[in-house]
């Protein structure tokens, strides 16, 4: 199981005022990697933000090429940082095997430089923060994204949304409509696919970029049947977002897969108090009562080792 001084550093990462993306998500790699030395990762940002200060610094101050809305100088940084990172550096998207659980782990991404859309985002804002440049990440439903948004003054320009999993590339506000209607889960957000604007699309806070990166790597994990791993992922998860009660089912369940009855009917039972079927939909209320019968097999079995 996952170590309690993990889950406490990582608690106390992830919930502070200001959240360190990198440290964080080096926190998260030591589930796969317990004795991963931190250090020579965050020197090597530090190595990459620095020489990218340089080139962004340098870019023109008005770039010509920029499309017509958008912040010229806001273009020409962006254009310097892709070109650093994808073009010389060669990050990229892990498109041939994107279910590799490497592709979610930040020493991995560095080392290998191939991840898939929220590792790459991840390290283009820790790498834009270092270089001076105002980068945020974006909960787009199915692929994350990432917003550099124009400078105070220009009310008129967009934002540029950027998706550091193809290479930087900007997106326009059609093709985000695209993508946006491709995606059941856009509505149930409250967002009208057709008001897609580059500065209305939904703010990541850093804890909902780690919950994120955490509920890819729980699917991987469990896609694998990789059951121990997953287990240790809803520790993490459940400790960033405490409330979140379908982490607290599943970490039973997984509990049970383990035969780790006694933490698996704590959990269960717990989900059970909090919810309540009266609330559920069918298929949600077929689940309940399948997970109150686990529940009353639990209690033998848990009587019995007493």
């Amino acid at each position: 199981m996952i170590r309690p001084q993990l889950v406490h550093s990582f608690t106390s990462a992830a919930l502070s005022p200001d959240p360190d993306l990198a440290v964080a998500a080096l926190m998260i790699a030591r589930i796969e990697y317990p004795a991963l030395d931190a250090g020579p990762y965050l020197e090597q940002l530090d190595s990459i933000g620095t020489e990218a200060r340089r080139r962004v610094a340098d870019a023109p101050a008005t770039a010509a090429d920029a499309p017509p809305d958008v912040d010229p100088d806001r273009y020409a940084q962006v254009m310097a940082l892709n070109g650093y990172l994808f073009g010389e550096m060669r990050f990229v998207g892990n498109e041939m095997h994107y279910e590799d659980p490497r592709n979610s782990f930040l020493n991995q991404v560095l080392e290998r430089r191939t991840g898939i859309p929220i590792t790459l985002a991840l390290i283009y804002m820790e790498v834009a923060r270092r270089a001076g440049l105002p980068v945020e990440g974006v909960n787009f439903p199915g692929h994350f994204l990432l917003r550099c948004p124009a400078r105070r003054g220009l009310p008129d320009a967009e934002d540029l949304i950027i998706d550091a999993f193809h290479g930087g590339a900007l997106l326009s506000r059609d093709l985000l409509r695209q993508r946006a209607e491709a995606h059941n889960s856009w509505h149930d957000s409250g967002v009208d696919p057709a008001l897609v604007d580059s500065r209305l699309l939904p703010h990541a806070t850093k804890p909902q970029i780690l919950a994120r990166m955490l509920l890819n790597l729980k699917r991987v994990y469990v896609r694998m049947l990789s059951f121990p791993q997953a287990r240790d992922i809803t520790e993490l998860l459940i400790a960033v977002d405490p409330a979140a009660i379908n982490e607290l089912r599943d970490r039973g369940l997984l509990a049970y897969y383990l035969k780790d009855f006694p933490a698996a009917l704590r959990d269960l039972q717990a989900y059970l108090h909090l919810t309540s079927s009266a609330t559920l939909d069918e298929g949600e209320r077929q689940e309940h009562e399948q997970i109150w019968e686990h529940v009353k097999t639990l209690r033998k079995r848990v009587a019995s080792l007493n």
